[in-house]
């Protein structure tokens, strides 16, 4: 099940307990990162690009419930 990700008029509520605010998210991303490693070998990663990300789980912090969220407006949003 793919869960579709918030937006800035929405966000996750949990259908089972009401949650709107603790979730624990699996997710897959393929990045491309320029990483620079200094004279002692320490590396930084001073750019990264996100070239694709699918979010595969997530799981209310409350009630433990797995992918039993839903986009709901945020407050405000319709102003």
């Amino acid at each position: 099940m793919t869960v579709p990700l918030p937006t800035a008029t929405t966000r996750w509520r949990c259908t089972l307990c009401g949650n709107l605010t603790r979730f624990d998210v699996t997710r897959s991303s393929k990045v491309v990162e320029y990483v620079h490693l200094d004279l002692a070998g320490e590396p930084t990663v001073e750019e990264r690009q996100v070239v694709s990300e699918t979010i595969e789980s997530v799981r209310c912090r409350w009630c433990n419930a797995v992918d039993q969220v839903e986009l709901v407006d945020r407050p405000g949003a319709g102003s």
